[in-house]
């Protein structure tokens, strides 16, 4: 059983899974999200506030359970479950990507399709395969204060933003991925001006989605490691 939150509405602790009361509006026929379903999501996702339903202490199973509960938008009418991050509670290296595909959405886990295989494919190439990375996505269900949670606990010494959905949820709109990727630079304030600075570093690269796209991929994929090995070099990595 599952207590659900919705910040306008209380919690629902009936035994139902997410969006299974309302049904899958904006879901195909094959339980993927259609173009209707994306757009009410997104411009939804901008008028709730998920707040509310973030847990107090505890670590990062707390927010997990809380996270597949959340009801502060209306996303969750059109996933089968909450897509959290996973890896290490400490890890020293946090991937964080822009929002789950049919497979995670599926499997309820990060990076588990093809931009998956191919990001490990890169970290392995950067020296970084056995490092034991938090991989995680900025869409949990479209809400930010999720994703600063998770990088509150996990306080990692690198954080690898890859693409630009990733980039503008905590630098702001005007992040534009080729005019940062591959520098190392300190990581912002977690929740605004007055907060003080987070510890480590950031990265931002390209989303691994970008390079299966691409019509040179050979060299696409040979950027993406190139900026991984930056990463790489900043955790002290043997060889890097």
């Amino acid at each position: 059983m599952v207590a659900h939150c919705d910040p306008c509405g209380g919690q629902n602790t009936q035994g139902t899974s997410p969006g299974q009361e309302h049904g899958h509006p904006g879901r195909g026929p094959r339980g993927g999200r259609t173009g209707e379903g994306r757009r009410r999501s997104r411009a939804a996702g901008q008028e709730y506030d998920a707040r509310p339903c973030l847990p107090e202490g505890g670590g990062l199973r707390n927010p997990k359970r809380a996270a597949a509960g959340c009801r502060g938008c209306p996303l969750f009418r059109d996933a089968t479950q909450t897509v959290f991050g996973t890896g290490p509670a400490r890890a020293r290296l946090m991937l964080v990507g822009e929002q789950p595909g049919d497979q995670e959405d599926l499997r309820g886990e990060p990076f588990v399709g093809p931009a998956g295989r191919l990001l490990r494919e890169a970290l392995d190439e950067a020296g970084l395969g056995d490092e034991g990375a938090y991989l995680t996505n900025v869409v949990k269900h479209f809400k930010r204060p999720w994703l600063l949670e998770e990088l509150r606990l996990v306080a990692p010494e690198v954080l690898v933003l890859l693409g630009g959905t990733a980039g503008k949820a905590l630098l702001g709109s005007s992040f534009r991925v080729g005019e940062s990727r591959g520098q190392l630079v300190p990581m912002p304030p977690p929740a605004g001006p007055g907060e003080g600075a987070a510890p480590g570093r950031l990265l931002a690269t390209v989303h691994p989605s970008a390079v299966l796209r691409s019509r040179d991929r050979a060299a696409a994929f040979a950027g993406l490691v190139a900026d991984l090995s930056v990463a790489a070099v900043a955790l002290g990595r043997p060889g890097a």
